[in-house]
């Protein structure tokens, strides 16, 4: 995603359970609703990521999907950066990951405009990435993008449920609207700037503060500002209790998790497709909030986050 750095908690967790890139995955895990007959038995797969949270745990449950349908798999999850990972899979260092449709159609194959829908969007991606030699597996509906958000407090103040609401509030009341974002979305094409003109919105900057992540949720949680930048999967909107505002002109991308395969790999095992499907259409912002929010604000594992969610869905025994 557009995100370079993972949550202290993950990275400590991370170098202190061992996933280190090139560690063998040893889960001693049994098909499930998925990987009956072992249709991937004698396959040597790696499996990477990125190296923030939401990566490790969706690294993690690709490999755990391919243990059980009977793979040894290499966990290379973690690798720093937005484009290592891509590049392991490209290059054939690594065989598979989650990516963002988003992610690759902006930062990757270098387009400034956005496919509004979702399934046209991963379509577009993975029809030009073929050419790379990388296959895309249908998408999830996991969609970890931009929103503003807000607490409960403020949120039956003002009622706003849309951006048009919010927009329709600074209007109405310039000091009603005071927003904590990042440096990157106060500046970004994509971020405020594209948001205001989209939605016709203009905030005063003696109203908007520009802060770290972590900051931000802090800061709206307790009310500091009205609305704060959030990404839409993040476990501290459940754990906060935010109320996430509407993207009702469908202005921020798509940025919806899909499986990434080297097309050689996924050539020689055509049963990586069917292994990982179920799993990839279980995926959703629910989901990723809920896992998410059990490293980022729990502390727990990463790895064992998505072992337990593999075991209690039912897809690994």
């Amino acid at each position: 995603m557009r995100r370079g750095a993972c949550p202290l908690v993950a990275a400590v967790l991370v170098s202190g359970c061992g996933l280190t890139s090139g560690s063998p995955m040893a889960d001693a895990v049994r098909p499930g609703a998925v990987g009956a007959g072992e249709p991937l038995k004698g396959a040597h797969l790696t499996v990477t990521s990125k190296e923030f949270t939401e990566q490790l745990i969706l690294g993690a449950i690709m490999g755990i999907a391919f243990q059980a349908a009977g793979a040894d798999v290499l966990d290379r999850t973690g690798i720093q950066g937005s484009i290592g990972a891509r590049e392991a899979v490209k290059g054939g260092s690594a065989d598979a990951m989650y990516e963002y449709t988003g992610t690759a159609w902006i930062t990757y194959q270098g387009n400034s405009h956005p496919i509004p829908d979702p399934e046209q969007q991963w379509q577009a991606v993975r029809n030009a990435d073929l050419k790379n030699g990388l296959t895309w597996l249908p998408p999830a509906q996991l969609n970890n993008t931009y929103a503003l958000a807000m607490n409960q407090a403020t949120f039956k103040k003002y009622g706003t449920r849309t951006l048009s609401q919010v927009a329709a509030l600074a209007k109405k009341d310039p000091g009603a609207v005071t927003l904590c974002v990042e440096s990157e979305f106060a500046n970004r094409a994509d971020g405020l700037p594209g948001l205001e003109k989209a939605y016709g919105m203009s905030v005063p900057a003696k109203n908007v503060t520009q802060m770290d992540t972590g900051i931000i949720y802090t800061q709206v949680a307790k009310g500091k500002c009205t609305y704060g930048e959030v990404f839409t999967t993040d476990g501290r909107i459940r754990s906060m209790n935010l109320a996430v505002m509407e993207d009702d002109r469908k202005f921020f991308p798509n940025y919806n998790a899909a499986p990434v395969i080297n097309t050689k790999v996924l050539q020689k095992w055509p049963a990586i497709a069917s292994v990982i499907e179920p799993v990839t259409k279980k995926l959703d912002n629910t989901v990723a909030q809920t896992l998410n929010g059990k490293v980022d604000v729990d502390g727990q594992d990463p790895h064992q986050v998505a072992l337990d969610w593999m075991k209690q869905e039912g897809f690994v025994k």
